[in-house]
């Protein structure tokens, strides 16, 4: 009986190896027949995506930050944090997104951007926690140090201002992030970063990227279409002063605006002495007139990006008028479709985003921060065609041409020869020493990170983003 245990042991061992030798036959033939398309209707799950190896790194500790602006601004100054965190070796806590804005948009950073796909991307980089750990509670706030960093610096001043202040903190939040990290003079490597963010950490969750896909889907079916940039919103008029073409009435009330906002610090503005510097959004009125000088047709399929324009339907009817087949989200769309977006202007701003990026041409009537965020975007997705418009030198000819001073074709040919070389094009930031808010802005043309990269280094291999 005590012989026969071992041949009891011996054959069931036996049997299991055939089995599994079985079952993994099974599996390879499954295989098989499913890279020849034999398997049916069943389609083979896609194979994981492997993740970049987790950088190893003592922390200094955590680096909490509260972006300040619109979409396309706390974009940017996502991207500069993430920049900052991986130059001194910090824990960077998720962003938290500005909730105190003109629109108060209560959506976090996970209604906007795919958080997993954030972290993951960025893990070889920096450590990216979603919150700060427990012990950082309110009984022990004095280990946090909560700040604006100095705008427009660079690697020097946060390594040697900002790093040693670890020694006495544990967390420091930056509650002002908005052009915290310079323009240039920042290192090749920590640039790509910003460029790696940018282009592929931060992902739109997967309902907006589907409802921003429909959208393109929609309007390439009606053929090439113009992503108009029309920045007349209730915010940005308030916020310059311009107020070309408006009412007293609706002057008096975006002034009112201006001064119920305390971190808007210009209040009495000269709006005319603005708009002729060419500080001002175009209204939609010079709009139509530049984009029929610029030689495009009535048949012109346009797609408004942007959000309520100041004055409705009413304000529109000259564009309307001059380009019949204007269109809106908000007209492409079903309205339950919309409903879910619908009272978050950055989740709104993320639809029309993904429209310009991929539009066949791109019109920005004001050079804001979307406007420079999609003129990056469309430079890294092979220089799709941006028109820059000239503002200062068109308002001038679009007052002498309403004066009847020149012509219709003298005014036409002026405005198609000022934008000859405004289309977007390989070029080198311009940099201005002492003068970072009036020199080419890096998101609008990092050029580090772009295959024209070698027309502005010393070096002659082109620099791609990883």
């Amino acid at each position: 009986m005590a012989r026969s245990r071992p041949r009891v042991w011996l054959l069931a061992g036996c049997g299991a190896v055939l089995l599994w030798a079985f079952v993994g036959q099974l599996v390879a033939v499954g295989r098989l027949l499913a890279v020849f398309g034999l398997a049916g209707d069943a389609e083979p799950s896609p194979p994981p995506t492997a993740l970049p190896p987790r950088r190893i790194y003592k922390s200094n500790g955590y680096l909490k930050i509260s972006c300040n602006g619109g979409l396309n601004q706390m974009r940017s100054e996502i991207c500069d944090m993430v920049a900052v965190a991986r130059l001194l070796n910090l824990t960077m806590v998720v962003p938290e997104l500005d909730k105190r804005s003109f629109w108060a948009d209560q959506s976090n950073f996970e209604d906007i951007f795919d958080v997993k796909h954030f972290i993951d991307t960025l893990r070889d980089e920096v450590h990216i926690v979603k919150q700060l750990p427990k012990r950082f509670g309110p009984e022990n706030s004095s280990n946090i140090l909560n700040m604006p960093p100095v705008s427009w610096s660079d690697e020097k001043y946060y390594l040697h201002q900002i790093l040693p202040l670890f020694s006495k903190y544990s967390a420091i939040h930056f509650n002002k992030t908005d052009a915290r990290l310079a323009n240039n003079g920042i290192s090749t490597q920590l640039q790509l970063l910003r460029c790696r963010v940018n282009f592929h950490a931060l992902k739109f969750t997967p309902q907006i990227e589907a409802l921003g896909n429909k959208l393109v889907q929609k309007l390439q079916a009606k053929g090439s279409f113009v992503a108009l940039h029309l920045r007349y919103e209730m915010d940005m008029l308030a916020f310059s002063g311009c107020n070309h073409g408006l009412s007293p009435e609706e002057a008096e009330e975006l002034k009112r605006m201006r001064y119920a906002y305390p971190w808007w610090r210009e209040k009495e503005i000269d709006s005319q002495a603005k708009r002729l510097q060419g500080l001002c959004p175009l209204t939609p009125e010079e709009t139509s007139i530049i984009l029929k000088a610029l030689g495009f047709q009535k048949d012109t399929l346009i797609y408004i990006a942007a959000g309520e324009i100041y004055g409705g339907e009413k304000r529109l009817e000259p564009l309307q008028a001059a380009f019949p087949k204007l269109v809106r989200k908000e007209m492409l769309l079903d309205l339950e479709a919309l409903r879910q977006f619908q009272n978050h202007s950055s989740q709104m701003a993320a639809l029309d985003f993904i429209v310009s990026t991929a539009s066949d041409i791109f019109i920005p009537t004001y050079d804001g921060n979307m406007a420079k965020l999609v003129e990056g975007h469309r430079r890294f997705l092979g220089y799709r065609r941006s028109v820059l418009l000239d503002r200062q030198k068109l308002v001038g000819l679009i007052d002498l041409y309403n004066n009847k001073t020149i012509s219709w074709n003298n005014f036409a040919s002026s405005v198609q020869e000022i934008h000859k070389n405004r289309v977007v094009q390989p070029s080198c930031r311009q940099k201005l020493e002492n003068k970072p808010k009036e020199e080419d802005y890096f998101y609008a043309n990092p050029h580090e990170c772009l295959a024209n990269s070698r027309f502005c280094s010393r070096t002659k291999d082109a620099i791609s983003v990883r």
